[in-house]
């Protein structure tokens, strides 16, 4: 049997960290019981990769380069609703800067 140590993308804890369910995916949810998360679930391995950190920062990216919303889309398997909303987020960051 091998352990993984789980740690938490918000707060990075590996301590406070606990199984929590599945998921209607089936996937496996953790919980974080530290006292900066206050109780967030979240999941290893997102199914959707519109969830991923690295991919919110490719689409500002190809928006600055030029790119439309629906090549965006196309090319990261996102919607094109993901798209723009990560671009009004991104938005309303540069603005209170």
């Amino acid at each position: 049997m091998a352990l993984i140590p789980v740690m938490c993308p918000y707060c990075q804890s590996e301590e406070s960290v606990v199984k929590n369910g599945r998921s209607a995916a089936g996937k496996q949810r953790f919980l974080c019981r530290s006292q900066l998360c206050q109780g967030r679930t979240f999941g290893l391995n997102p199914s959707y990769p519109g969830r991923l950190a690295s991919v919110k920062a490719q689409i500002v990216e190809m928006t600055l380069n030029g790119s439309g919303v629906r090549d965006i889309a196309r090319v990261l398997h996102v919607s094109t609703r993901t798209v723009i909303a990560e671009l009004k987020k991104s938005r309303g960051a540069e603005s209170s800067q």
